[in-house]
C-alpha cells in the first residue's frame, strides 16, 4: 500500500483521536461520566463500537475503556527513515478513527442537540439529518433484504458545479442504490448543490444528507454495520462476521471530491475495513493491488463522466437496470420522492377529482400488447393548476394468467408509477391519487409514458404469467365513470374470493425466504389467515410468485397432518422449516406467541410482546416512537424479535394480522390484547370493530389500552380493571 496513502492516514487517525478524546475530557468536566450518550432512538448503541467490540456504550465514563482501543490501535507516525509494510498498520489506523468519531458524534448529540434533524427529510433551517434510527433504519432494510437497494455511496465532499453533482446524484439513483452524503469542498457542499439545482434530497429520494463534516463518515458505516447484526444474525463483537458480510453483501464504496486531507485518508483508510473502496477524481496516489477490497482499494484522477461507472466497477457490483423510453428519470429511488406546493403542475383523484385505478385480464384476442392510449386531455394541454379525472384500465391477457393474479399486478402500479422522477403516487383503488411536479412537465411528461411504464414494467416482473399488457387512460368524467363502475364490480368479486379463504380451506401455505439473504434461520410462513410480517405478502402473492418463479422464495408448503389445531403446529410446515432454515429451526406455531412463534428479519411492519402484570399482549408498529408498557421502544423490542432467533413472548407481526380470526389464538386472541399505540388503533378501527362484532364484543375496541392510558404496565392495569377487559380472566400468559 502506498506510503503516501498510509503515513496520511495514520496522520489523520492520530488528529482525530486527539479531537475526539479534548472533546471527551471538556465533556466529562461538564457533565460527569454517568451522563446517558446515544445516537438518538436506536438499539444499537453506537453501531461501529457495538459491531467491532461488543462493547454498549451509553454513558461517557463508557468512553474512557473505547479511547483506550484506540490509543492501543494508533500505529506510530510514519517517518522518513521508516520503511514497514504499510496495509496493516493504515487499517488500524482506520478502525480507531471510526471509533473516535463516534464517540465525538455520540458528544456532538450531548452538546448541540438541535445540531441535526433527526428525520427523514430536511426542514427549512436544517438540512443536516444525522445518524438514522431504527424506525427509519428498518424501514428502509427491506430495501437492502430485497435488493432494491444493493449498496450505497459514501460521498465526502463536493463536486466543482452543482451541474456535475446533479448528474453524478441521478446516475447513482438510477442504479438504485443509496447516496450518504458528508463534508465540504473548499465550503462548496453537495447537498447544497443538489437543492441549489432543484433536487429534492431527503431518505425519501435516497439522497441522504447525513452532516457537513467529516466524522459524519460513522453515520454511514455504523449504518452498514447494524445491517450485519439486523438482518444477517451477526453478533455484537463478531468483528470479523461482521467485516466478511459487508465485504460480501453490501455492496459501497466511497466517492471523494477535490484535494483529500489526512483526515479524509484516514476515514479512506477505516472503510476499506469493510471492504469499501474508495475513488477520488483528485490527483492521489492509488492503490491497485487487490486484497481487502474486491478489486483496487483507491483509484483517483477519474473523470467526472466515467466516476459512477467506475466506482461501480471498482466494487464489483452487478446492476441491472432496464431503460424505460421515458424523458424522465426511472427507478426506486424516486419512489419517496414528495411533490409539494411550490412544485406541483397538477393532480388527479385523492378527492381532488375522480380517480380509479384496475387491471383486468382479459382473453388473447383481446388484448394488443404495447397499445396505450390517452383519451381525453393530456398534460403538456393543461395550465398549472387544472385537475383532471382520471382511470387507468390495465388489460392484460397470458397462458398462464389467472384472476387471483389481478390484484397482486394491480398493486404493483403503486410503486412503477412513484418510480417515475417528479410524479407522486398515492394510494389505491378508487382512492388514488396522482400528482404530477412542474418538472417533469417541462421535460415532456405525457400521461401515455405512465402506460409506457406500465406497460414495460409488468412485462420484465410478471413476463412468465403475461404475455399481453395494454394500457387505457381516461381523463374524461364520463369515461371515468365507465371504469369506475367497472372498478367496482371488479373489487367486490375479489373481495369475495379473498374473503372466502381460510386456514383451513387450503392445504398449501407459502413460504417466503426472501430475507434469508440478511437472516440466514428465518424461514415466513404466509397462510391465507396470515399476511407476511413485512405486510407486503399475502397468500395469492406466494402463489403468484412461485408461478413466475419456481426456483424462487415463495415456495409451496404441503401443511401436513395438524399436530395441533390451536397452536397452528403442522407436521409439513415444521419439515419445510427444518430444511430451509438448516436446522437452526425445527418447529413452528403458526397461531402462538408463546410457543414456537415464528422467526423474523426484521422488515416486520409490527412487534407483538407479552405484558405479565396484564396477563395480555401488546403490539407496536413501527412507526410509533414513544415508550411502551414493556419497558422498551420499538427499536430495543426489534432486537429481540429480529435476526432469525425463535424468541417466546416477542414476534414480528404485520399490521393488519391484528384483524385475522387466527391472530394469537392459542393465547385466547385478539382478546389477549390490551394494548396499541392510538395511531395503529385508529389505522385499524373500522376492521378492528369489525371483528368485535364478530367476537360477540362491540365493546372491546375501547377496552384496548393506548399511550394516552399510559406507558407503564401498572397504569395499563389499572385501565383493564377499570374496563373489565377479558385478558384479565384468562389462563396465566406466563
Amino acid at each position: 500500500m502506498s506510503k503516501i496513502i498510509c503515513s496520511a492516514a495514520i496522520r489523520g487517525a492520530h488528529k482525530i483521536v486527539d479531537m475526539a478524546e479534548e472533546s471527551f475530557e471538556q465533556a466529562l468536566k461538564k457533565y460527569g461520566a454517568a451522563q446517558e450518550v446515544a445516537f438518538p432512538n436506536t438499539a444499537y448503541f453506537l453501531p461501529i463500537i457495538y459491531s467491532m467490540l461488543g462493547a454498549k456504550v451509553q454513558n461517557l465514563g463508557d468512553m474512557k475503556d473505547i479511547f483506550q482501543e484506540c490509543r492501543k490501535l494508533l500505529p506510530a507516525l510514519v517517518s522518513e527513515a521508516t520503511w514497514l509494510p504499510y496495509l496493516a498498520p493504515a487499517l488500524e489506523a482506520g478502525m480507531a478513527t471510526f471509533f473516535a468519531e463516534e464517540m465525538y458524534e455520540a458528544i456532538r448529540y450531548l452538546n448541540q442537540p438541535d445540531y441535526y434533524t433527526k428525520t427523514e427529510e430536511p426542514t427549512d433551517k436544517n438540512i443536516w439529518l444525522g445518524a438514522a434510527d431504527d424506525v427509519i433504519f428498518r424501514k428502509r432494510g427491506v430495501e437492502f433484504v430485497d435488493g432494491t437497494a444493493p449498496g450505497f455511496a459514501a460521498i465526502m465532499g463536493a463536486p466543482p458545479t452543482k451541474e456535475i453533482a446533479s448528474k453524478i446524484a441521478l446516475e447513482l439513483q438510477e442504479k438504485n442504490l443509496y447516496i450518504f452524503m458528508h463534508d465540504h469542498t473548499g465550503k462548496v457542499r453537495m447537498p447544497e448543490q443538489l437543492t441549489a439545482a432543484g433536487v429534492q434530497i431527503g431518505w425519501g429520494t435516497r439522497l441522504v444528507p447525513f452532516g457537513d463534516s467529516y466524522t459524519t463518515a460513522v453515520f454511514a458505516i455504523g449504518f452498514a454495520c447494524r445491517v450485519a447484526m439486523a438482518f444477517g444474525g451477526i453478533k455484537p463483537g463478531d468483528y470479523r462476521g461482521n467485516l466478511i458480510y459487508n465485504k460480501d453483501r453490501t455492496f459501497a464504496f466511497v466517492m471523494a471530491f477535490g484535494e483529500v486531507s489526512d483526515e479524509w485518508y484516514a476515514n479512506a483508510a477505516g472503510a476499506i475495513n469493510w471492504g469499501f473502496p474508495t475513488i477520488s477524481d483528485y490527483n492521489i496516489p492509488e492503490v491497485l493491488p487487490t486484497g481487502i477490497c474486491t478489486y483496487e482499494h483507491v483509484v483517483s484522477n477519474v473523470p467526472h463522466d466515467e466516476f459512477v461507472q467506475k466506482a461501480i466497477e471498482v466494487r464489483g457490483l452487478k446492476v441491472s437496470v432496464t431503460k424505460i423510453d421515458i424523458p424522465m428519470a426511472f427507478g426506486p429511488a424516486f419512489e419517496g420522492e414528495r411533490i409539494r406546493k411550490d412544485d406541483l403542475f397538477m393532480e388527479c383523484g385523492g378527492g381532488r377529482t375522480t380517480g380509479v385505478e384496475v387491471l383486468v385480464s382479459k382473453e388473447m384476442d383481446e388484448v394488443t400488447d404495447g397499445l396505450v392510449v390517452v383519451e381525453g386531455p393530456d398534460i403538456q394541454e393543461l395550465t398549472v393548476g387544472q385537475n383532471l379525472p382520471i382511470a387507468i384500465l390495465v388489460e392484460v391477457a397470458g397462458r398462464e394468467m389467472q384472476s387471483d393474479f389481478e390484484p397482486i399486478l394491480e398493486r404493483q402500479f403503486h410503486h412503477l408509477i412513484n418510480y417515475i422522477q417528479g410524479i407522486m403516487h398515492i394510494g389505491q383503488r378508487n382512492i388514488m391519487w396522482i400528482r404530477v411536479g412542474k418538472g417533469a412537465v417541462e421535460k415532456g411528461f405525457s400521461f401515455s409514458h405512465v402506460g409506457k411504464v406500465l406497460h414495460g414494467k409488468l412485462h420484465q416482473e410478471f413476463g412468465a404469467i403475461l404475455d399481453k399488457v395494454q394500457v387505457k387512460i381516461y381523463t374524461v368524467q364520463d369515461k371515468v365513470e365507465e371504469v369506475m363502475a367497472l372498478a367496482k364490480k371488479v373489487y367486490a368479486e375479489r373481495d369475495k374470493r379473498l374473503g372466502n379463504m381460510t386456514d383451513e380451506t387450503e392445504e398449501v401455505f407459502y413460504s417466503c425466504t426472501l430475507c434469508q439473504s440478511f437472516a440466514p434461520s428465518h424461514v415466513c410462513v404466509i397462510t391465507p389467515e396470515r399476511v407476511g410480517m413485512c405486510g407486503a405478502y399475502n397468500w395469492l402473492d406466494g402463489k403468484a410468485s412461485f408461478q413466475i418463479n419456481p426456483t424462487g422464495p415463495n415456495q409451496p408448503i404441503d401443511k401436513g397432518a395438524c399436530l395441533d389445531k390451536t397452536l397452528g403446529t403442522f407436521s409439513g410446515i415444521n419439515e419445510f422449516v427444518a430444511q430451509a432454515s438448516r436446522g437452526a429451526v425445527t418447529e413452528v406455531s403458526c397461531y402462538s406467541l408463546m410457543t414456537n412463534p415464528m422467526t423474523a428479519c426484521g422488515c416486520f411492519e409490527a412487534i407483538a410482546a407479552t405484558l405479565p402484570q396484564c396477563n395480555g399482549i401488546m403490539v407496536v408498529n413501527r412507526d410509533y416512537m414513544g415508550m411502551t408498557p414493556s419497558g422498551m421502544k420499538f427499536t430495543t423490542l426489534a432486537g429481540m424479535a429480529g435476526g432469525g432467533a425463535q424468541t417466546p413472548g416477542f414476534m414480528g407481526v404485520s399490521k393488519h394480522y391484528l384483524t385475522s380470526q387466527k391472530l394469537f389464538m392459542a393465547e385466547g386472541g385478539l382478546q389477549r390484547v390490551v394494548w396499541l399505540p392510538k395511531m395503529l388503533k385508529e389505522e385499524l378501527k373500522d376492521k378492528l370493530m369489525q371483528r368485535c362484532q364478530e367476537m360477540g364484543m362491540p365493546q372491546f375496541f375501547d377496552m384496548i389500552a393506548d399511550e394516552e392510558v399510559g406507558t407503564t404496565e401498572e397504569e395499563v392495569l389499572k385501565f383493564l380493571q377499570e374496563k373489565g377487559h377479558p385478558a384479565l380472566k384468562l389462563d396465566p400468559i406466563m
